[in-house]
């Protein structure tokens, strides 16, 4: 029977950048050596975290999965004192037919949605996420097929089940086989999308998970924009009552250590050794034993228009950077619309990186115009004026044999 051990685990919640797997490696690099000199036997980074989420037509690409690949065994590589865990796309390997050619055959998916055990210099093991979603902006089952079974990883004593995102967001198989099989710490590698209030039912789910079998539950999730989509972060560990242990800031980056006493199986549930659920690798960090201490817990944003404007500040900033733009161009009117863009870009990027323009026209008011200005001085963003009036009479004189006899309007 598997005895109460003491683990130091780190969840990294990182930023990642679809494509840009060199970036994206030097980041998890960073958080494993952040979190080995923090003490952590085990460091769990998010869903698909090296190639960014969501790929899509880049799993298509073999040159860009044999990239991945090549830069998480160099990763590996580098991995000593620690066990980490990193998503990753895994291009899938068939013994029944070759590997598709997406020319030909695009209906078969290219990849596993995966996640590396990198420990004592090597690719340890590979987990493949089960459950793939195929709802709202998911599109995963085109892309991926769905791995085969649950499985633990053994770390300094400790049974780890490890999942990935939409694996325990509906109740039951796998991390209920895995947790029946004696895990004392099921682990869930995430990349889940924001909406209003996602954090705290995400929470909520964890726990409820947690409950269920009387296990803890530790979930990464990624954090930052990526085109469309925007990731909250809100990490969180919850022991096997349903509290919360642990919890990351929402919206940035964190490093978030938590000190866990994990508690022996309750009776009737396995050590692994005879479950039909596999221990996939047996490892020793090489990090000093974990001991009982405080865990951050950071408090949620108490106002729900906190935290739709810091979504939208992170989803402006990140689709500024991740695109490689330097500047963001606004009209503004002196109105309410107008200025809300203004502020949200200013604080997304700094006023430096800010030009608003101002339209002087027949149609607003010196009121509107001086609201205007006013706003670009408090925000200490350039302002450009550019009087619209003689554009607007040539407009007007080359429309008006096509109009004629027509009341004129603001359009």
């Amino acid at each position: 029977m598997t005895e109460s051990v003491h683990l130091r685990l780190a969840l990294a919640q990182i930023n990642p950048t679809v494509g840009d797997v060199d970036g994206n490696a030097e980041l998890i690099s960073e958080a494993i050596g952040g979190a080995r000199d923090a003490g952590a036997q085990l460091v769990l980074l998010p869903e698909l975290c090296l190639s960014g989420y969501p790929p899509e037509d880049l799993l298509l690409r073999g040159d860009f999965l044999h990239a991945v690949r090549a830069s998480l065994e160099s990763l590996a590589g580098e991995v000593s004192g620690i066990v980490a865990l990193v998503g990753f796309p895994e291009r899938a390997e068939r013994t029944d037919h070759p590997p598709p050619n997406p020319m030909i055959d695009p209906l078969v998916p290219p990849a596993h949605n995966s996640l590396a055990v990198l420990a004592e210099g090597e690719v340890a093991a590979i987990y493949r996420k089960i459950r793939l979603p195929n709802y709202g902006v998911f599109d995963e089952r085109r892309y991926f097929e769905p791995g085969e079974a649950p499985a633990l990883i053994e770390v300094d004593g400790a049974l780890v089940g490890l999942t990935i995102c939409e694996d325990i967001w509906v109740p039951g198989y796998p991390e209920s086989e895995e947790a029946a099989a004696g895990a004392q710490l099921v682990v869930n590698a995430s990349a889940s999308p924001y909406n209003r209030g996602k954090g705290a039912a995400r929470e909520e789910m964890v726990a409820a998970r947690a409950r269920a079998h009387g296990a803890t539950f530790a979930l990464c999730n990624a954090v930052g924009g990526q085109d469309e989509l925007v990731f909250d972060g809100r990490s969180v560990v919850v022991t096997p009552t349903g509290e919360t242990l642990a919890r990351a800031t929402e919206f940035e980056p964190e490093m978030l250590v938590a000190d866990l006493l994990l508690a022996a199986p309750v009776e009737g549930t396995g050590d692994g050794s005879s479950s039909t659920v596999p221990v996939i690798a047996r490892l020793g960090s090489g990090a000093e034993a974990g001991h009982e201490g405080e865990s951050r817990l950071a408090p949620p944003l108490e106002r729900e228009e906190d935290e739709v404007y810091a979504a939208l500040t992170v989803g402006l900033r990140d689709y500024v950077e991740k695109n490689d733009f330097e500047t963001v161009v606004i009209a503004i009117s002196g109105g309410i619309d107008s200025a809300l863009v203004a502020l949200r870009a200013v604080d997304a990027l700094g006023p430096d990186r800010v030009r608003l323009v101002v339209m002087p026209s027949p149609h607003s008011s010196e009121g509107t115009q001086a609201d205007a200005r006013t706003i670009a001085a408090n925000l200490g963003a350039e302002l450009i004026e550019i009087p619209i009036d003689e554009p607007m009479r040539a407009y007007e004189q080359a429309l008006s044999p096509s109009v004629a006899g027509t009341e004129p309007g603001l359009a």
